[in-house]
This record gives structure tokens, sequence and C-alpha cells, in this order.
């Protein structure tokens, strides 16, 4: 067992985790759902992230919502930042150890799609590995070459679907593209985008979502869409701009993931 996961369990207790939840920018508001909430820096979780993102938070939150325990990662690190697209793989691996047999994961992101529009939020079906790296690279076992068809697992997503109809809330899905950042997408690039059939585009979850295939865990995404992509509106595309927009999808998923984590 790793050092992370011994403290955890000596700090949060034995009873093992059903989930893990990952935010993204702007989305921390769904860790107050938490019941009986043990909250564990992430300074105090060997290998855990820094989150050096505005938006992001620094803590491992641990606690029961719709009668789960669940544990929640309140910030990821990006390959942005450090260039290591395997950054996330020492939490999701203690997740794991803790008992998760299903990654539940958010993210903020740029439509490409006229039908999904700032306040949105997009079930993702796919990804597309634009960024082109992978986090299983320079693992030394076969249990690198990962199946990924239906790596967005499809029954989680009509549980997901169902739950937003019962909810009155609007819940779209589509293809994600991983882009690596920090920088915005040029116009260029939002173009090619569409071209290759994707309806959204973001920074994270693609690395997130192989490990987690790795490890063998369920995967559902959603990205809360917080602008368009560059060139298709008149909005200035900004991180403030993203923090800001990513409220309106956090009120939804406030609601639709403790739906989602009822049927677990």
């Amino acid at each position: 067992m790793t050092k992370a996961a011994k403290t955890i369990r000596k700090i949060a207790g034995e009873e093992p985790i059903v989930a893990a939840l990952t935010f993204g920018s702007g989305l921390s508001a769904i860790g107050d759902l938490l019941e009986d909430k043990v909250n564990i820096p992430y300074s105090e979780l060997r290998d855990f992230p820094g989150a050096g993102v505005s938006g992001h938070g620094r803590d491992l939150l641990i606690g029961t919502m719709s009668g789960k325990r669940i544990a929640i990662l309140t910030g990821r690190e990006h390959y942005y930042e450090h260039g290591n697209a395997a950054a996330m793989r020492p939490a999701l691996e203690t997740m794991a150890e803790l008992g998760a047999k299903t990654l539940l994961l958010t993210n903020s992101a740029g439509s490409l799609d006229e039908n999904l529009r700032p306040g949105d939020l997009m079930l993702i079906s796919d990804h597309i590995n634009y960024a082109g790296m992978n986090p299983l690279i320079g693992e030394p076992t076969d249990r690198r070459f990962v199946n990924m068809v239906d790596c967005y697992n499809s029954d989680l997503r009509a549980k997901a679907k169902a739950a937003g109809e019962k909810l009155g809330i609007k819940v779209g899905e589509g293809i994600y593209l991983w882009y690596s950042g920090p920088s915005f997408e040029t116009i260029a690039e939002i173009q090619m985008a569409i071209r290759l059939g994707a309806n959204a585009v973001g920074m994270s979850t693609a690395p997130e979502v192989i490990l987690g295939r790795f490890l063998g865990l369920k995967v559902w995404a959603c990205s809360s869409i917080t602008n368009m992509g560059a060139g298709l509106s008149n909005e200035n595309i900004s991180h403030e701009h993203t923090k800001t927009m990513a409220v309106q999808g956090a009120a939804k998923l406030q609601k639709l993931i403790p739906a989602l984590v009822e049927e677990l």
C-alpha cells in the first residue's frame, strides 16, 4: 500500500470508497455536498499534485454523498504545468487502493458546437488526444496496452442522461479534444478540431481517463461549457472568464453528480 493510502486511512478511517471524483476549473463548490467530510491537504499526501492553477483546490475530501462513501480530488495537475502527462497517476492509484471502482471526472471546456452553449453540460463519449502525450509511456509491463473502446462508460452516461431528464437539466454529449495548453487554441486549431469531429476542447481529462482504464476503473466525464472556441463568438477567452462561467455548470453538476453517485 502506498504511503498516501496509509495516511488517508489513518485520518479518514478504513471504510473503502466506491468512487473518486476530480474537479475541473471553478467547479469546487460540489465538495460542499459531502456529509461527514474529512479534509486532507495534498501537501500531507506523498506524490499528490500541487494543483498550481487558480480555480483548482489543493485538498482531498473524503465523505458521504447520496449514501455512498467517495473521495473528491479538488484539483488536478495539468500536463502544461510541468510537462508530465502522468502527473495524476499516484493520486489515482491511491484512489484505486482505497477501493474506488469508478472514476468521475469534470472539466471546463470550450464548445465547438452551436448546440452546446456556455453554461451547458456535455457528457464525454470519446476523446481525441491531439496533445499526443500518453501517461503510460515508460510503463514497463504489457498492462500499458489499454483497450480504449468505451473508455467513457456507456452505462454511466445513460444513467447520467436519465438523471438529467428527471432533474430538468439539459445534458449534451460529444467528443472532447485534449489540447496541451496553457495557451488557448488558435482559430485555425479550432477549425481543425471541428473537422476532426470534436464537439469541445480542453486542457485536461484525457490523461486521467487513460490512467483510469489502466487501473481497471469505470470512467465517466462531463464538461462544463464555459465559452465558444476561438473565432466562434465575439467573447474574450481567458482563464478568468472560464472560472466565472464555470459557476453556471457547477450549479447543474451539484444536482447531477449526486443523482449519478446514487446509482453506483
